[in-house]
């Protein structure tokens, strides 16, 4: 299965080591990264295989809690619900 990270905030250092180190602990693969700052503010899209014995909502819950630790939000969608929601 996979899903769509999303990665907004304030840009500092550290942001895509820890989102990709949590992904590591999570055994969550990345199979796609788009990244960019646009005047001071970070933003970052993923492609994730997230095909774990670990539960769509532990995965999020634990990533917004990345998240808030390093002082941006992190928003995860299956790739069904993000296709649905972004069709013209």
């Amino acid at each position: 299965m996979k899903a769509i990270l999303t990665v907004i905030g304030k840009d500092k250092v550290g942001i895509i080591s820890g989102v990709s180190s949590e992904l590591s602990t999570l055994e969550i693969n990345i199979l796609d990264v788009s990244q960019t700052i646009m005047d001071g503010y970070f933003t970052m899209m993923m492609m994730l295989d997230i095909t774990t014995t670990k539960p769509f909502d532990d995965i999020k819950s634990q990533l917004a809690k990345k998240g808030e630790e390093l002082g941006v939000k992190i928003s995860v969608q299956r790739e069904e619900i993000f296709n649905s929601m972004h069709k013209l």
